[in-house]
């Protein structure tokens, strides 16, 4: 399955850097003919430690690894709601992605003018915040207006769309995200197909840059408010250093550890967002292997078995008969599939087997 990620941010947050040092880490164009990568988009594999062990053991022949699409959106100015800036394109192209990564700048530097004076990472957040919520409300009250015009003859679906938007309204008006509300079973459904953009998860990406002071490290006023934000929104976030990965990603893998040291940059703040934007929206991976070819398959948690198998080809759901399934450290240990086997460490299971991340799997289908 198909997953895409915006990269938001206001001006001179240190976006495009990021999206450039995403792009570097791109997939090789041979493993995924499908995708056309414009200037604005770039396809990145999905880091997961698990597919080259496994790789390793079957000795395959190609390596395909589950990959995550960011799109560099349009940057963001306050008022664009009314159509400030590039609003009306920023609120377009938003849209159309599953999720949003919001880079939130971190660092002082006079040589790089912030659009709001000085650096403020949670006034800049609640810029971007309230412009999205801006929008949606103008949204929802043109939709709600046509609703309730429209749901006097009866229909079961307007009606619900109705119901849902009188509940998502009034929390836009005290300045919440949609994504706040809490709806029933049935209402849930409803409300995502209305493609609102404070439905859409966040993830946070606070960008520091070496060299500077940074927010986090100056450990003030800023960082404390920015803190208690974060916990107080139970809100998922990454700290990444744009720059310094930009200028990585021409490193050769083996001097790479060397130049973090010397930069003082502990972590490859690229891996986390990647993996990060993986679980925002609650997926999973699960394997196949062989000598031909060592896969990751991108798939929801909680995914039943021929739902897992659809990922590999539509039939498979409906024609789903059975599947083999091992754990990959478990099929690790054993050093193949056949004395895994042979160990009595292969699973069968139906129809209603949930799928665990991590799970590697033959199908059997009529």
């Amino acid at each position: 399955m198909g997953l895409s990620i915006g990269i938001v941010g206001l001006p001179n947050v240190g976006k495009s850097t990021l999206f450039n040092a995403l792009t570097k880490k791109g997939v090789p164009a041979e493993n995924y003919p499908f995708c056309t990568i414009d200037p604005s988009v770039g396809v990145v594999a999905v880091p997961d430690f698990r597919l080259d062990k496994l790789a390793v053991m079957s000795n395959t022949q190609k390596v395909v690894s589950a990959i995550v699409e960011f799109v560099d959106i349009a940057g963001l100015v306050k008022g664009a709601s009314q159509g400030e800036g590039l609003g009306n394109q920023f609120l377009t192209h938003i849209r159309e992605v599953d999720a949003i990564a919001e880079v939130v700048r971190m660092f002082d530097d006079d040589d790089v003018h912030h659009v709001q004076g000085e650096t403020d990472p949670l006034r800049d957040i609640e810029t971007i915040d309230l412009e999205l919520v801006l929008a949606d409300m103008q949204s929802v009250e043109k939709r709600l207006e046509r609703a309730e015009r429209d749901s006097k003859g009866g229909d079961k679906e307007i009606i619900a769309e109705r119901d849902v938007l009188q509940k998502i309204l009034p929390v836009l008006k005290v300045g919440k995200a949609a994504r706040t509300v809490e709806f029933t079973e049935k209402e849930k459904p409803v409300a995502k197909g209305l493609q609102l953009l404070t439905m859409k998860p966040i993830l946070y990406v606070l960008n520091r840059k070496s060299g500077t002071v940074n927010v986090d490290a100056e450990n003030g006023e800023r960082w404390r408010v920015l803190r208690e934000f974060l916990e107080r929104e139970k809100a998922q976030y990454v700290v990444v250093d744009a720059g310094v990965e930009n200028d990585l990603s021409d490193v050769h893998d083996d001097e790479r550890a060397d130049f973090r040291r010397e930069l003082g940059v502990a972590n490859d703040g690229l891996d986390d967002l990647i993996k990060g934007g993986y679980s925002l929206l609650d997926l999973i991976s699960f394997f196949t292997t062989g000598e031909k070819e060592t896969r990751a398959w991108t798939i929801k948690r909680g995914s039943t078995a021929p739902e897992a198998g659809a990922a590999i080809h539509t039939d498979f759901l409906n024609k789903f008969i059975r599947a083999e399934v091992v754990r990959w450290d478990v099929l690790l240990e054993a050093t193949s599939w056949s004395k895994a086997r042979e160990k009595g460490t292969l699973r069968t299971e139906g129809k209603e087997y949930i799928v665990q991340d991590g799970d590697v799997m033959e199908f059997l289908h009529s």
